[in-house]
């Protein structure tokens, strides 16, 4: 295995409701045919719509990677632009999933806090992208939905101590295409490591001058 490479997982999730065909599965294959760089080993996995694969699914991707970053992308019905969700939050898991289950707690980690933000400056990572010409649109929200997409996020983010994000798409064709999509969380995921990066680097120079 080539140590200089980096480990980046990225998941979508399943059919549920009138998405037969999840918009943010389809986005993530398209991902995953263009790659994120030769120093980049990208790992894509489905999420099926349900809380109890989510507890075991999510743990397992952090333990068998051990990636740099966890990337987890979901649809929003309500959503026209490519949404970078800050935060995940702990409370208020109350809607049924595919196995019309919920948490009895109707929440993610009992005990956790109440909400977790990403170390990733998801402000910083809009504008980069916006800058660049992408042709899709980028916003920035702080509220993922209280839904498996919200209860994923907060998972990963408790376990990675905040090195994951979450990306909220548009339903296909709601402008984008699903190569539009695929383009544009290329664009996204590739900020996003090199924030990672850079703040690593911060980090190495100021231990060396201690």
């Amino acid at each position: 295995m080539d140590n200089s490479k980096r480990n980046v997982v990225v998941t979508g999730f399943g059919p549920f409701g009138e998405h037969t065909i999840n918009p943010s599965w389809v986005a993530v294959q398209e991902l995953k045919k263009l790659g994120l760089g030769s120093n980049v080993d990208l790992h894509v996995y489905e999420v099926p719509v349900e809380y109890q694969t989510v507890q075991s699914l999510v743990p397992s991707l952090w333990k068998q990677y051990h990636p740099q970053l966890v990337v987890h992308v979901g649809v929003s019905g309500m959503a026209t632009t490519v949404t970078l969700e800050k935060c995940g939050r702990n409370h208020g898991y109350k809607g049924l999933d595919n196995s019309s289950f919920c948490p009895d707690s109707q929440c993610c980690i009992v005990g956790g806090p109440d909400c977790i933000k990403s170390v990733i400056d998801m402000e910083s990572v809009c504008k980069r992208v916006t800058a660049s010409g992408l042709g899709v649109a980028v916003s920035v929200s702080k509220d993922a939905g209280r839904y498996l997409c919200d209860y994923t996020y907060y998972t990963s983010l408790y376990l990675s101590h905040g090195r994951s994000a979450f990306i909220h798409v548009p339903p296909l064709g709601k402008p984008y295409s699903g190569e539009d999509l695929g383009r544009a969380l290329q664009a996204i995921i590739r900020e996003m490591l090199k924030l990672l990066e850079q703040a690593e680097e911060k980090i190495n120079s100021q231990q060396h001058i201690h």
